[in-house]
């Protein structure tokens, strides 16, 4: 088989993560998230374009999982990633990241994830992944903080299944 030169995969991914903008669209319009929508966006803490609290980025050095639910604040969604503000021990802190630092993306209301490869000539870093993401907890004003699950039964499924082997 001949190799692939158009690198379909990227392509792929890159459309998934168009699927991630229109989602935090959805959630940054003046209807909020509808009905039991919630995301968990695991994203890597340092990858390029990623700026977040020094705090965060001490406690949370390779992968952060946040959640957007009941708590959160200023939801600004661009071309190339988004801002918000979330409420850590209380305390409102910034975080803006760009769509190519998420490595999960999973809506547990209606059993959606979506998991992106890590492409290495999108990362000036190379860390491997950590064996289990850390969890931070955000949302939409009204309810309590929740913690996200360490597993919710959720099936990933890798884009290599797609591909003609």
């Amino acid at each position: 088989m001949a190799k692939d030169l158009m690198r379909y995969d990227l392509m792929a991914q890159d459309a998934l993560r168009g699927v991630v903008r229109q989602a935090l669209l959805k959630a940054a319009g003046p209807g909020g998230l509808p009905g039991q929508h919630h995301f968990y966006i695991t994203f890597r803490t340092q990858a390029p374009g990623v700026d977040i609290d020094p705090t965060l980025l001490e406690k949370y050095p390779e992968e952060m999982t946040i959640v957007l639910e009941h708590q959160f604040w200023d939801l600004d969604v661009t071309e190339t990633g988004f801002e918000v503000t979330l409420k850590f021990s209380g305390v409102p802190k910034y975080l803006k990241m760009p769509y190519s630092a998420i490595s999960r993306f999973h809506d547990p209301s209606v059993g959606f994830h979506l998991q992106f490869e890590q492409d290495p000539a999108e990362d000036e870093i190379d860390t491997p992944p950590p064996e289990k993401p850390k969890t931070a907890a955000g949302g939409k004003a009204g309810k309590s903080d929740k913690k996200a699950p360490g597993g919710d039964g959720a099936e990933v499924v890798s884009l290599d299944s797609f591909r003609k082997k």
